[in-house]
């Protein structure tokens, strides 16, 4: 059974084992794949899969293999993909930025060869090697007699990397050596392609959200490009933000934002909806759906996001994180959230060369008018009554209050 460190996260695994690749086959036509089918893959761990099982098909004695990545994400160092020929599989895992300081990193080959371009080949078996590198004592253990490690492109700061070792007597001979390294650098081509887009798809998530990312990486990029949708809408402030803005500086206003936003946000996150937007101390999310049994769903998912939110608050205001421990006046943190259902229109808005992709319309607006009144009713939640028919709860009916700028009154209700 494998396992991994703290700050590394399995999200996948092949299985395909010798199935991912002809039953024989040469450097040759490794080299053909890459240049003609390879480039129709588009998964990587795929395409890596297969690419290994097929150098073991042609006769390259490889035992172990992995490859290291960097990415542009606001939360990890990149990915990895580990695969062992022993038991089959090939992992892809994330690496999160707490890796960089561990010991693990720090006295592994693979600091080398990311930051400073090396290639690192030894014998786990040597003495030398195992104190240099702790990792050699874990590969000796498992047979491993040569281990080699090179960069595989990258930027011009950090490179990405490929790892091989083979238990093979004697290790690897130059031929194969040589043979691999030729081969990698074509795969090599194939790799910077596929990180290109997974580094989009990050940045799209991390400043879009997830469906507005796909969408607009899918080609939904024009002015007024979209879909009307049906969705449960949230909408949420923070109480006090004006008083909080003039009494804290700039840095610790942050801080406190982000402590506030990552409650709020990973409670969405969590329940399946889609945060779009942060509005200043404001937060716009959809929880879409298609018919009506996903529309229950989708307003129990907001339902029980909404309670997550504000019991996280409670949890910070009661024990608070590191980050705002030394910041004078910064609690009691609370907020105010609506939760009202209606069709919105899907896509993009803004000037020709500064695009903004959003939810428009007026149950948006409702929304807005519902959530200003958490603070007038006093209560942190607030659902309209189309939410209340999908939850069918025993929900306290706050009675029919009118909303600036919409012509006829709704009834609000709240949590017990």
């Amino acid at each position: 059974m494998r396992q991994y460190p703290p700050a590394v996260t399995l999200i996948r695994r092949a299985e395909r084992g010798p199935a991912a690749a002809p039953a024989t086959t040469d450097p040759g036509g490794i080299e053909a794949w890459l240049l003609d089918e390879a480039a129709l893959e588009t998964d990587l761990l795929a395409l890596l899969e297969g690419f290994l099982w097929r150098l073991v098909a042609a006769g390259f004695p490889l035992a172990r293999a992995s490859m290291h990545v960097g990415t542009l994400h606001p939360q990890l160092i990149g990915f990895a993909w580990i695969w062992v020929r022993a038991d089959g599989y090939c992992d892809e895992v994330k690496v999160a930025e707490a890796a960089l300081r561990t010991d693990s990193y720090l006295r592994n080959p693979m600091k080398r060869v990311i930051e400073d371009g090396e290639t690192i080949r030894r014998r786990p078996q040597d003495a030398a090697a195992q104190a240099e590198f702790p990792l050699m004592a874990e590969l000796a253990a498992g047979g491993i007699t040569d281990y080699l490690a090179l960069p595989l492109g990258g930027s011009a700061t950090l490179h990405n990397a490929m790892t091989m070792a083979t238990a093979a007597d004697g290790g690897f001979t130059e031929a194969q050596v040589q043979g691999l390294r030729r081969l990698y650098r074509l795969f090599a081509l194939h790799v910077e392609g596929h990180i290109m887009r997974r580094i989009a798809e990050n940045i799209s998530t991390a400043y879009l959200g997830a469906e507005a990312g796909r969408k607009v990486l899918d080609g939904a990029i024009r002015r007024g490009a979209g879909e009307p949708v049906r969705a449960i809408i949230w909408v949420s402030d923070l109480r006090g933000f004006t008083t909080l803005s003039d009494r804290l500086a700039g840095p610790d206003m942050l801080a406190v934002l982000n402590a506030y936003f990552e409650r709020l946000a990973g409670a969405v996150l969590a329940g399946g909806g889609d945060v779009l937007k942060f509005m200043g101390d404001g937060m716009l999310a959809v929880f879409p759906f298609t018919d009506e049994t996903a529309a229950r769903s989708a307003a129990r998912r907001a339902l029980t996001a909404a309670e997550a939110a504000m019991a996280a608050l409670a949890a910070v205001n009661r024990d608070p994180p590191a980050e705002l421990i030394g910041i004078e006046g910064w609690n009691p943190l609370a907020s105010g959230i609506a939760l009202h259902e209606g069709e919105v229109f899907f896509g993009n808005i803004g000037a020709p060369a500064r695009l903004d992709f959003t939810v428009i319309g007026p149950a948006v607006n409702e929304a807005a008018r519902v959530e200003a009144l958490t603070k007038t009713l006093g209560r942190p939640i607030l659902l309209t009554a189309p939410v209340v028919r999908r939850l069918g709860l025993p929900l306290r009916s706050l009675g029919s209050h009118g909303l600036r700028g919409v012509g006829e009154a709704m009834e609000l209700f709240t949590t017990p």
